[in-house]
């Protein structure tokens, strides 16, 4: 029986096969189909006959089994790094190089790495090594030159160790003596000279002034009078021309000119991170500005105001800056924007149609599948332009961008942090979850290589309006907004906030799909469901029917007065928690909510407020819950029975959790999910907690 030609067999590349454990590591097998084209029986074995027709030739499956290593220990993963097979594994020294500070210190992952260097002979004695000898320590040599070269490459940041910078001096030194002269040496050194002149011009620079927010206003009997609002509007009008002075097309290049730029932020952990969270928040500050910042304007007038908002997020999403767009949807759907219904009510039809279109790009339902969506199809327009050029045609110029909403990817790692362990039985560390960590940051990372196609230039004057543009405090937005309009007088008809979807649930959703949808076990999309990076961003969750012109937006929900990101994110952890191999204990999505809840504990001490996030079941007891936090926070087990839980209450009060408390049933279902260990009077014992 002939076989139609050009036709083939529905076979999956890749089948998931099981798991082989080898001296004491985990490894992933799959089996690994690939097509390799065949000559037809009738061509010759030396090929001299002319190529038969297609018709006559085969196709010839050939099958290679595949081993990734899943879990680990250290020195495995080191020598994995080193001496594992890079054609079948790819991707394992990129995650490692990316991932590694969570389980390891970089002068510990060094002292693994480099080999002792042999003392220098005495003078005159001559050291001979056999063939063999000398081949070997020269291929080890070679391995670990290779992987210094893409460690310096790829995260240069790493050796960033003020003010002697040991750890690249130590690299420089063996790569001195082991491949001297080599690329890998003058990148080392070329790297140490770069790190010790920006220690130089820092020392010489002087701190620049850092605008700390306008003066507080003296308290009033009544501070919603007219008086104390007129003095604050005083001090609240910036001096020169003002932000939205500026055309719509000139806001939004600025704004996307400044998503754009190297934020190296300042020291600590995730500095560009905080960087660009508080590049979000600014931006949600000069909405927050121009909106109220004079309560004297009619309605009409701040109508004018927020119709202009609404231009320059629409022109922030022709420029695909999703970044901006979400910051300025953030600010006009927080609470005191929301609730002014007169001013809403003043605001043209096609605005507010274009307001509604925009907010159901981050709306919440279907754990915002439609923000990604857009932007998986932001990011596939490169490569199809690319492929719809003709032979011999120019080339047509893909558009830049886009330049995406970090909070998406931060609530990724959140996610995976709280539900994946950390260790695995036999105190193996789980580099399947270090994996997937790397799957995100390295589309991070891609998305940072696209913005480099902008061209866009600086305008001073709009920088130095969006600096001048005075921020207000949570407090003074909605005493503002209230001045505004009296509460007696907000919109009764606002849409109530819609019931957000927990984070459990999200994840459980985004672990379930992944599973499903890879049929070889391995990570699915990075870029699978999630929210924002807060839960207190205000949600966006448009309706679909449109409203009356004379009407409120109906899209988005009230919120309260705070619309800022968080800048205490929850990294993954640096220690882990031994749980058994196999697939998290994560609830099912129907029992999410009632079952099982994601709470963040911090350690009261002198090292700031850093949180870490733990899922907590019903079955939770309140040692359990010191421990998993303790490990979260890098600190020894055997020193949790000196600690005591307690629950952050709103107006700084606490709740104690008794230790033999369940934690599910004894925390207060009202206030915000926040915990914090506190030593026990009495206990003696120092530690030092390093954030990671």
């Amino acid at each position: 029986m002939e076989r139609t030609a050009g036709k083939e067999l529905a076979l999956a590349p890749l089948q998931d096969w099981g798991e082989e454990t080898e001296d004491g590591a985990v490894y992933s097998v799959s089996l690994r189909r690939q097509r390799s084209q065949r000559r037809s029986p009738a061509e010759g074995p030396g090929g001299s006959q002319a190529p038969s027709p297609i018709a006559n030739t085969f196709l010839h499956y050939r099958t290679s089994k595949v081993r990734v290593l899943r879990a680990a220990r250290l020195e495995r993963l080191v020598g994995e790094l080193v001496f594992g097979d890079r054609e079948q594994d790819p991707s394992f020294m990129p995650a490692f190089l990316a991932t590694y500070r969570t389980f390891v210190p970089t002068a510990c992952l060094l002292g693994f790495l480099l080999p002792p260097m042999p003392p220098p002979p005495p003078p005159g004695v001559e050291i001979k090594k056999t063939a063999v000898q000398d081949l070997s320590f020269n291929k080890n040599l070679r391995a670990v030159v290779s992987v210094l070269g893409s460690w310096l490459q790829d995260h240069p940041q790493d050796f960033r160790d003020h003010p002697a910078h040991s750890d690249l001096g130590s690299v420089r030194t063996f790569l001195g003596w082991a491949a001297p002269g080599s690329a890998e040496a003058q990148k080392a050194e070329k790297l140490l000279e770069d790190f010790l002149e920006e220690a130089e011009r820092e020392q010489e620079e002087e701190p620049p002034q850092v605008w700390t927010g306008p003066p507080r206003v003296a308290q009033t009997s009544d501070p919603d009078s007219s008086e104390a609002c007129a003095e604050e509007e005083e001090g609240l009008m910036p001096q020169g021309p003002q932000l939205l002075d500026f055309s719509v097309d000139e806001v939004a290049e600025q704004l996307t000119l400044i998503d754009l730029r190297d934020r190296p932020g300042a020291a600590g952990a995730s500095p560009t991170v905080r960087a660009t969270v508080a590049q979000f928040n600014t931006v949600t500050g000069c909405v927050l500005g121009s909106v109220l910042g004079a309560p004297g304007l009619a309605a009409p007038q701040r109508a004018q105001r927020l119709e202009k908002w609404i231009r320059i997020a629409q022109r922030c999403r022709e420029l695909r800056n999703f970044s901006s767009l979400r910051a300025i949807l953030s600010a006009l759907q927080s609470n005191p924007i929301y609730r002014l219904k007169r001013s809403w009510g003043a605001v043209s039809r096609e605005p507010l149609s274009t307001f509604r279109k925009l907010s159901q790009i981050f709306s919440d339902e279907n754990n915002h599948l439609s923000s990604r969506e857009i932007l998986f199809q932001e990011e596939a327009t490169e490569g199809s332009q690319e492929e719809d050029n003709t032979p011999g045609s120019l080339p047509s110029k893909p558009p830049p961008g886009p330049v995406p909403y970090l909070g998406t990817f931060l609530t990724d790692l959140v996610m995976l942090d709280t539900a994946l362990p950390d260790m695995l039985e036999g105190d193996l560390i789980n580099f399947e979850k270090r994996r997937k960590e790397w799957e995100i940051l390295a589309r991070i990372q891609q998305l940072q290589r696209r913005c480099q196609s902008y061209t866009l230039s600086p305008h001073p004057p709009i920088l130095a309006a969006l600096h001048a543009q005075n921020q207000l405090t949570e407090e003074q937005s909605y005493r503002l907004s209230r001045v505004i309009e009296p509460p007696a007088a907000s919109c009764p008809s606002s849409p109530r906030i819609r019931r957000r979807i927990s984070l459990t649930k999200r994840l459980s959703a985004k672990l379930a799909r992944e599973k499903s949808s890879s049929p070889s076990g391995s990570p699915g999309d990075p870029s699978s469901p999630t929210s924002s990076v807060s839960p207190g961003s205000p949600p966006s969750s448009p309706r679909s029917r449109d409203a009356p012109a004379g009407s409120p937006p109906a899209s988005p929900g009230p919120q309260g007065p705070s619309t800022k990101l968080p800048l205490s994110l929850d990294l993954p952890s640096p220690r882990p928690f031994a749980l058994p191999l196999g697939s998290p204990r994560i609830p099912l999505p129907a029992q999410q909510s009632s079952e099982a809840r994601v709470i963040r504990v911090s350690i009261d001490n002198d090292h700031g407020n850093l949180y870490r996030s733990i899922l907590l079941t019903s079955q939770d007891k309140a040692p359990s819950v010191v421990r998993r936090a303790l490990q979260k926070h890098n600190v020894p087990q055997p020193w949790a029975c000196d600690y005591q839980l307690f629950q952050v209450l709103p107006g700084d009060r606490v709740l104690l959790i008794p230790d033999n408390a369940n934690v599910f049933y004894a925390m207060s279902p009202v206030a915000p999910r926040d915990f914090m260990l506190r030593r026990k009077e009495g206990t003696r014992n120092t530690l030092s907690v390093s954030p990671s």
